[in-house]
């Protein structure tokens, strides 16, 4: 009992330990791309404004045109039902360790929804990234993103690898458009409403396919 609550802990730890060193490659490749699509696209339009921010050691954002968003590294480490994403691949059962996962999470939102701190507006979660104890990742998103061949086995934490997740959640925020809500929605606002600076024709996003049906090895 001992050796098994050691060895559990210990393989927590370690992946505790990768999913904040990919957390920090994730950071540096998003200011290293914020900073190249800057220089791209000033000369063109010096109106659109492409900008990172740093939260804290666990969260920081990208905004860029009405879009924000919000990368988050979650501090505890998590497992699935056997039959779910990587769980039964012939890789994560050749050794407990691999049943175990640090998650980052990436969501959009509507940059005015922080901005004028619109509580009640949705954020949409456009990624997850799974980590193991192999520094090994599993990606999981929405249908825009550009998902890689899920061989959770293949799949080592790389700088390029980072860079495309990031590039593919930006394209998926800004293909999700906004909708406005119908004028019966709008005929009427409440005090608290106008007080909290929240819109009368406040639009929504689209929203998202999860894609859930992903090739696994």
């Amino acid at each position: 009992m001992f050796d098994g609550l050691k060895q559990k802990s210990s393989a927590k730890q370690a992946i505790y330990r990768n999913t904040m060193s990919t957390f920090d490659l994730l950071r540096k490749v998003t200011q290293e791309l914020v900073v190249e699509l800057s220089r791209k696209i000033t000369p063109v339009d010096s109106t659109v404004i492409i900008e990172y921010r740093p939260i804290n050691d666990m969260e920081f954002h990208i905004r860029f045109s009405g879009d924000l968003l919000v990368f988050v590294m979650h501090s505890n480490i998590v497992t699935f039902p056997d039959e779910y994403g990587p769980m039964p691949t012939k890789y994560v059962e050749d050794d407990f360790r691999r049943r175990f996962f640090g998650h980052i999470m990436a969501y959009n939102f509507m940059a005015d929804s922080i901005k004028y701190q619109r509580m009640n507006d949705p954020g949409y979660l456009v990624g997850r990234l799974l980590i193991n104890i192999d520094n090994h990742y599993f990606l999981e998103g929405v249908q825009q993103l550009e998902l890689p061949d899920n061989d959770m086995s293949d799949n080592v934490v790389t700088p390029d690898g980072m860079k495309l997740f990031v590039e593919s959640a930006m394209i998926a925020a800004v293909n999700n458009d906004l909708i406005a809500p119908p004028l019966d929605d709008i005929q009427k606002i409440s005090v608290k409403q106008k007080l909290e600076n929240q819109q009368v024709s406040r639009p929504s996003k689209v929203g998202f396919s999860f894609s859930h049906e992903q090739v696994v090895h």
